[in-house]
């Protein structure tokens, strides 16, 4: 088993070198990802290994990038198109939402389109303005379009092969605050035996609340259920993974143990995730719960000057202020 430790990002960087080894029609496509080797270097090294016909790039032309994937998922490739910042992505909003998440359907299932359209997202790195958004809920909310999330870096590995071997158009978006964190990748884990993109999971088994998180606030919720832990309370952390379809199974069985459900993200409040969330765990758990399920998320402004920053993100604090007022019914 060749386990070694990677930094999220270099674990989608060798899930990317794995997808282009194993499939000869797997393209790269985006704004400097080829001899820059992106933004944040996620695609380092692959233009000079696999040559600029699979490995290319674009012209600063998001709309192009995301028209020219289509036309390369009709006729077989898989592309993998890389949006610079998660603010960049609104000028191929169109397309995306018109063309691929369309595309299936209009051809009465006779077209399929397997790309990846991948986003660093989320806030905490100090970016100026258009570099911090959180646009999950625009593509969560497209039928045709499946949304997922990693948080860790073997999920990355392994999440990022499994989109792109998917017949369906997958947005696949990367906390971009967590590309530098550690952990142990298992490089030779087959896709086959690996856990199933589209399904959440604990990340840590509690008693006492569910905590529900994916992308970048997972690793804040486990670290408020350890300070959590010295005041003797027990919390559940789920890793939802998979945004489109949400896959809430596991969250229901937890919160009908636990009574009480907390659900964490960076974008904005109103009509975000968590107010999908919290209306089926309502619908399916509504006995079982002792309070209302309770909602922590960036606040409903533009995301604000990078100075203020920490200010509008949820952090540990809010995540325990929430759990604590879950006890107050």
């Amino acid at each position: 088993m060749a386990t070694e430790t990677l930094t999220l990002g270099k674990a989608l960087n060798a899930g990317l070198r794995k997808a282009l080894e194993n499939d000869p029609k797997v393209v790269i496509m985006g704004e400097d990802v080829g001899k820059l080797g992106g933004v944040f270097r996620i695609t380092d090294g692959l233009q000079k290994d696999f040559g600029d016909q699979r490995v290319i790039d674009t012209p600063l032309a998001e709309s192009g990038i995301i028209g020219t994937a289509v036309g390369l998922a009709i006729r077989g490739y898989r592309p993998v198109c890389e949006i610079q910042f998660d603010g960049f992505v609104y000028p191929a909003y169109d397309q995306i939402v018109s063309q691929v998440a369309k595309m299936h359907y209009r051809s009465r299932g006779k077209l399929n389109i397997p790309m990846v359209i991948r986003i660093p997202f989320g806030g905490g790195i100090g970016a100026v303005e258009h570099h911090s958004e959180s646009p999950e809920a625009y593509f969560a909310h497209t039928a045709g379009l499946k949304v997922v999330s990693c948080a860790s870096p073997q999920d990355a590995y392994v999440m990022i092969q499994q989109a792109i071997a998917s017949d369906d158009p997958i947005v696949f978006l990367e906390p971009k605050r967590r590309y530098w964190e550690k952990g142990a990748v298992d490089l030779d884990a087959p896709l086959s035996e690996a856990y199933p993109l589209h399904s959440a999971r604990v990340a840590r088994a509690g008693t006492d609340v569910t905590v529900l998180a994916y992308g970048p606030m997972v690793r804040t919720c486990l670290d408020a259920a350890t300070a959590a832990a010295e005041d003797g309370r027990n919390l559940e952390v789920i890793d939802l993974r998979t945004l489109s379809p949400l896959d809430l199974g596991v969250v229901y069985e937890s919160v009908r143990r636990t009574g009480r459900a907390v659900v964490v993200h960076e974008a904005p409040s109103n009509v975000g995730l968590g107010a999908e969330i919290a209306a089926r765990i309502t619908e399916e758990c509504f006995y079982s719960l002792e309070s209302p399920v309770l909602r922590v998320a960036g606040f409903d402004t533009p995301y604000p000057a990078a100075r203020v920053e920490e200010e509008y993100l949820p952090d540990l604090d809010r995540v325990l202020d929430a759990v604590d007022r879950t006890f107050g019914w």
